[in-house]
């Protein structure tokens, strides 16, 4: 049976948490760029009382670029893993209970959001989409090991090396 060698699963967690760092600093970005729309986005979802749409409105993009921030650096991996799983769980629900109480709307994951046209929901596909990310914060839970990460260098005790000095070692 063929078993990926340690070097192959590193480079290939690397990729996942790079490529998931993207889509956090991307949906993030955003929203924190747009905060009337991210508004409009939490509130169409009609899950959440009225008092409560503004903080989390205004919590999401800065939860999702801390996210971003870990995943780029290779810091605290798996937690933040942890989270884009929880975060991503609640996505695909948010999705789902809109879908099935028959809402009309955009979900807002990167940009826009609100109230569309019945023809313009995309309900499969986000969530396919948001499934697609949650695999990928699954690996990094069960594998935070990765290339070029912080968590590396605080579990060997070494410090980054400037890629100046690399040259000279």
């Amino acid at each position: 049976m063929f078993r990926p060698s340690q070097p192959v699963l590193d480079a290939v967690g690397t990729v996942v948490r790079l490529g998931l760092s993207a889509v956090w600093l991307t949906s993030g970005s955003i929203k924190l760029a747009d905060p009337g729309q991210t508004y409009l986005a939490v509130k169409a979802y009609q899950l959440l009382p009225d008092a409560v749409v503004h903080p989390v409105a205004t919590a999401l993009p800065l939860f999702e670029l801390a996210l971003g921030v870990l995943l780029l650096a290779g810091l605290l991996t798996r937690a933040a893993a942890v989270g884009s799983a929880v975060l991503l769980v609640l996505f695909i629900a948010g999705v789902s209970q809109s879908w099935a109480r028959g809402l009309t709307i955009d979900c807002g994951c990167f940009g826009g959001g609100g109230q569309v046209a019945a023809g313009q929901t995309q309900y499969p596909q986000e969530i396919a989409r948001d499934v697609g990310f949650l695999v990928l914060a699954g690996w990094l839970i069960a594998r935070s090991r990765t290339k070029f990460a912080v968590d590396g260098w605080l579990r060997s005790g070494q410090q980054p090396v400037p890629a100046q000095e690399a040259e000279r070692i």
